[in-house]
């Protein structure tokens, strides 16, 4: 295919590297999606302590001496088919514990920490690398990246154009305004209409005035940030700029989340081996389940409306259903998900922490996963249940809103029903949701035609890369 042009991606984390959330997965994702639409994107990210082995024997491509109290180099090569440029700067990465925080809680520096990734981005953008590679377009993820964009921008672009994602808006990279200098950011910009926020500063915002286009991870989230309810204090920013804001999908890798290569394989032309993954989850977890077998895989936090549980899930389990969850977060949460364990044996099944494998056995064996998120930006899991035929059950909010067509009589009847949504985020709607849940199924023709339905759905990466290749292709002009 021939080269339409390069890229270069920025970003704290990525799969296989490095993965705190979905943002690990997108970033990913994206180089080999990107590739079958004619664009090279290399992914540059921090070399965090667990990643400074990998260096043996790749290339270094670029070097800065002062780079907030050290060297910084960056090293190029290649992990899991990814063109991986690791920056090696050990006075700020070189650290035990997580990319943003050790036992303690977060680093105090993180905002010189993620300047750095940020200013050595911008410096690529502008100068290319020693190996003779040189983007056409800028591409940051999240306020770790944040000021690349201005860098470029203040210190002049070359002819690079940029592009910032916002996958979640909660995390803005506050830092005083008493660090304008430090951080190697102009005075004279630090006014409302720029840098100044709140009478500090922020990496997110920083790069959402001065990215040539501004994304989101879906099309709902575009709009909703504008409202205050959903901005959280950016909303006047997105505002601002909406006229260079779009949502685009994430999607998921269907290869890897795959129905046709689980434990016992199945598809929309057979699912009998649907029936025979549930009843091995069943066993698994000590399950009997008269009703649907719901899934729960998530972080166990408010944001995602898991404190809606205790007060739903009674009733759904008098109603003949069953639930199990895979998370781990709020202790408080985790404490609650262990009292319902506790108060229905054999209905609910509970494992606190994260396993990948028992992930796919919940997706494959589940009838249906839970979403009630309060915001959603995209959001990957529902997308596994579409591809697994495991029903969502949604909030109607951000990419849940974009993925999922709920199953109201029109909807089944024009036979595009794929899930069920509600909204708004409460008890008595998320209530009403699992009441539907249980009528569904209890109509096995109709339930089976929604299992169709939802697994036919492209939830694969093709659509989206297409979309940021047109944005590329836009602003390389």
């Amino acid at each position: 295919m021939k080269l339409l042009g390069r890229v270069l991606s920025v970003a704290s984390e990525c799969v296989p590297l490095m993965k705190t959330g979905g943002l690990a997965d997108v970033v990913g994702a994206l180089p080999a999606a990107l590739a079958l639409q004619g664009w090279e994107m290399r992914v540059l990210m921090p070399a965090y302590r667990a990643l400074r082995p990998r260096l043996a024997g790749w290339k270094e491509v670029w070097r800065e001496e002062g780079l907030w109290g050290g060297e910084g180099v960056v090293y190029a090569g290649e992990v899991a088919g990814i063109q991986m440029l690791l920056l090696d700067a050990p006075h700020l990465y070189d650290r035990d514990g997580g990319p943003y925080g050790g036992v303690s809680g977060d680093w105090s520096d993180n905002a010189q920490r993620f300047a750095a990734l940020s200013w050595v981005a911008a410096r690529i953008a502008r100068e290319g690398l020693s190996d003779g590679w040189s983007p056409d377009i800028l591409h940051v993820h999240d306020w770790q990246a944040g000021f690349a964009p201005a860098y470029l921008a203040f210190g002049g672009s070359g002819g690079v154009g940029s592009v910032m994602t916002i996958h979640n808006i909660a995390f803005q990279g506050w830092a005083p305004a008493s660090m304008l200098g430090e951080l190697r950011l102009p005075v004279d910009e630090f006014h409302p209409a720029v840098l100044e926020y709140y009478g500090g500063l922020s990496s997110l915002k920083a790069g959402l005035v001065t990215a040539d286009r501004v994304t989101t991870v879906s099309p709902t989230y575009a709009a909703e940030l504008m409202r205050p309810d959903f901005g959280m204090g950016m909303q006047g920013v997105i505002a601002e700029r909406a006229a260079v804001v779009s949502g685009i999908l994430n999607g998921v890798d269907t290869g890897v989340w795959d129905p046709s290569s689980e434990t016992v394989p199945y598809s929309t032309a057979s699912m009998k081996g649907k029936a025979a993954n549930r009843a091995a989850l069943c066993d698994e977890f000590g399950l009997q389940v008269p009703g649907p077998l719901a899934i729960v895989v998530s972080r166990l936090t408010d944001q995602k409306g898991i404190d809606l549980m205790a007060a739903v899930i009674p009733d759904f389990i008098d109603a003949g259903g069953g639930l199990v969850v895979l998370g781990s977060g709020d202790p408080a949460l985790e404490n609650a998900m262990r009292g319902l364990a506790a108060r229905y044996p054999g209905r609910v099944g509970l494992r606190i922490g994260y396993d990948e494998s028992l992930s796919h056995r919940l997706f494959a064996g589940g009838d249906a996963v839970l979403v009630p998120s309060r915001f959603e930006p995209c959001g990957l899991t529902q997308m596994y249940g579409l591809r697994y035929g495991t029903l969502p059950v949604v909030a109607a909010v951000g990419g849940l809103a974009d993925t999922v067509i709920h199953a109201n009589p029109a909807a089944i009847s024009a036979g595009v029903a794929t899930g069920i949504t509600f909204h708004p985020t409460d008890a008595v709607a998320f209530g009403t949701a699992l009441r539907q849940l249980v009528a569904l199924y209890g109509d096995k023709a109709v339930w089976a035609r929604v299992q169709k339905n939802a697994m036919k759905q492209d939830v694969g990466w093709a659509a989206s890369a297409a979309a940021y290749a047109g944005l590329y292709a836009e602003l390389k002009g």
